[in-house]
């Protein structure tokens, strides 16, 4: 019992030790609810921390009622992402990217479920993709979207 607890609250601290943060562009409702805030889809827009020149937009559904409204509600795993060159990106740093490290993570949970964008570098096409799942302390979802940025000489 005590390393479940230590599991999540370890889970929970990395979370939020995390230091990307997404600023929140608009949103549509999908579904009216009488009591609490409706269902949604939400668009959130970050810049990729080690990578600058690269903008990511992911859209998310949320879910309302009230337990949306206290943050008690799980949000469905679907997830969107779009990710494009919005600048200079210096080359040589290219090659010193982890394969498969996070750039972005945010909580569709009070505690258990993330939605995680993960970034790899394909050397040979010169491309960087990023891949947008979500997954759960014990079980994820194969449910993703991914995202091509050719890098690009960029003139201004």
């Amino acid at each position: 019992m005590k390393k479940q607890i230590l599991c999540a609250l370890t889970m929970v601290l990395s979370t939020l030790a995390f230091t990307v943060s997404a600023e929140e562009i608009g949103d549509v409702s999908t579904t009216f609810r009488l009591l609490g805030a409706n269902n949604k889809i939400v668009i959130e827009a970050f810049d990729d921390p080690d990578v600058p020149g690269v903008a990511c937009h992911v859209s998310r559904a949320k879910t309302g009622g009230m337990k949306g409204a206290v943050g008690l509600a799980e949000d469905p795993t679907e997830a969107s992402i779009a990710c494009r060159q919005i600048g200079a990106i210096d080359t040589g740093k290219l090659d010193k990217l982890k394969n498969g490290e996070v750039v972005f993570k945010e909580s569709l949970s009070l505690v258990f479920k993330s939605l995680q964008v993960v970034r790899f570098y394909d050397k040979k096409r010169n491309v960087l993709v990023y891949l947008a799942y979500s997954d759960k302390v014990i079980e994820g979802s194969p449910k993703n979207s991914i995202s091509s940025v050719p890098v690009m000489k960029w003139n201004q």
